[in-house]
């Protein structure tokens, strides 16, 4: 495991606060610096660092050595040959604690098609947050390589028996990485997601709420079959409309018909 857990998670490069540069004596005397504008990459870095990996891209073509003449002639087919090889690509094999804080990195460097497995040592110099939040580490280590391992062969001769450019080159890295907490944690993220999931299914009672309530409807009229509605009220009766008075007068008629009848039976009249 690392002896830093600090640094474990997912790292993008920085390119504005990083510098991937290179430096090689001229004409055997003086020293040029030059460095790439355009750099891109990761670190992925395990717990356990066999597990990690990075990968570092650099676009040939941004090459700056504060000259644009010599910038043209290490565009052009002489070096770099940039409109046939416009990227440089170094992706790491292993990456290897050899000390608190001293990593080598083991990998393919590509240049001009061209692999070779170089190891570069970076010493780790800290790891803190920015006064934006961002959580960033600084890398820093140099590695001398020889450019004709690659094809960059071009030279001139100097009438001393020297040469112009030395074919060793001391390649410089200064890297600001800055921690992607969204790529360190995609279980979460997908339990989130899950989680998010189970509301989505509760508008779906809503949706069908429209065909309850027309299921419910008809289920409405055997309540009232079990309860008829009441029979008419009787109108009231009018004063026109008095045949029980009437009634007694032909019960009066009837005694007093019954009446002279008896009164004749006994003589009465």
């Amino acid at each position: 495991m690392t002896e830093n857990p600090g640094i474990t998670g997912h790292w993008d490069i920085d390119p504005s606060h990083s510098r991937l540069g290179f430096s090689t004596r001229h004409a055997m005397v003086s020293r040029v610096r030059g460095a790439f504008n355009d750099v891109s990459g990761f670190a992925n870095i395990a717990e356990d660092l066999a597990d990690s990996n990075a990968e570092v891209i650099i676009q040939t073509a941004s090459v700056d050595t504060r000259s644009e003449g010599r910038d043209e002639h290490l565009r052009s087919a002489d070096f770099f040959d940039v409109d046939a090889y416009p990227e440089i690509r170094f992706v790491s094999s292993a990456i290897d604690e050899v000390d608190e804080g001293s990593y080598i990195v083991t990998g393919d460097l590509t240049i001009r098609d061209m692999t070779k497995t170089v190891s570069i040592p970076l010493e780790l110099i800290g790891v803190d947050t920015d006064p934006f939040g961002n959580l960033r580490a600084c890398l820093e280590g140099t590695r001398r390589i020889d450019r004709k391992d690659w094809g960059v062969t071009w030279n001139t001769k100097l009438d001393s028996g020297g040469v112009l450019v030395s074919d060793k080159i001391t390649l410089e890295f200064e890297l600001s990485l800055i921690k992607n907490v969204a790529e360190d944690a995609p279980t979460e993220s997908s339990e989130t997601a899950g989680k998010d999931e189970a509301p989505a299914e509760a508008p779906a009672p809503v949706t069908d709420a429209p065909e309850n309530a027309a299921s419910v409807a008809p289920k409405a009229e055997p309540a009232n079959t079990e309860f008829p509605p009441p029979p008419p009220v009787k109108p009231a009766e009018t004063p026109a409309d008095k045949p029980a008075e009437k009634a007694p007068e032909a019960k009066q008629s009837d005694a007093q018909s019954s009446g002279g009848g008896l009164g004749k039976l006994f003589g009465l009249r």
